[in-house]
């Protein structure tokens, strides 16, 4: 059965900043995208510092991919699929999200390893 979430209004969210929730009990790095208006949401754990602190990160863009660096050491990490681009081996969770009625709603029991 999918369940999603209801996190925060759209509008609560600053265009290219993060935002922590606590999802499914999992924290939550969310992203929404000046450019594009796409919501994104991965752990918001960093894997190689292993603290809390994704939502932290500096949104940006290699090409045409859209990423999030972490503030600790700065790796950088595709908000699409979770993947860092800084080292192939390590990824972190993705989780679907969607907006309705202007609420931004995180897939609870679907958060997904990036291959």
């Amino acid at each position: 059965m999918t369940t999603w979430q209801r996190v925060c209004e759209l509008e609560a969210l600053v265009p290219d900043r993060g935002a922590a929730a606590l999802v499914g009990g999992h924290q939550v790095a969310l992203f929404r995208l000046s450019d594009s208006g796409a919501v994104h949401a991965i752990d918001h754990l960093d894997p190689f510092s292993q603290a809390n602190v994704m939502a932290r990160g500096l949104v940006g863009s290699r090409k045409d991919v859209p990423t999030v660096a972490s503030p600790m050491h700065k790796q950088s990490f595709d908000l699409r699929t979770g993947r860092c681009l800084d080292d192939p081996e390590v990824s972190v969770q993705v989780w679907p999200t969607r907006i309705v009625d202007g609420w931004v709603e995180v897939r609870v029991d679907a958060g997904s390893r990036a291959a």
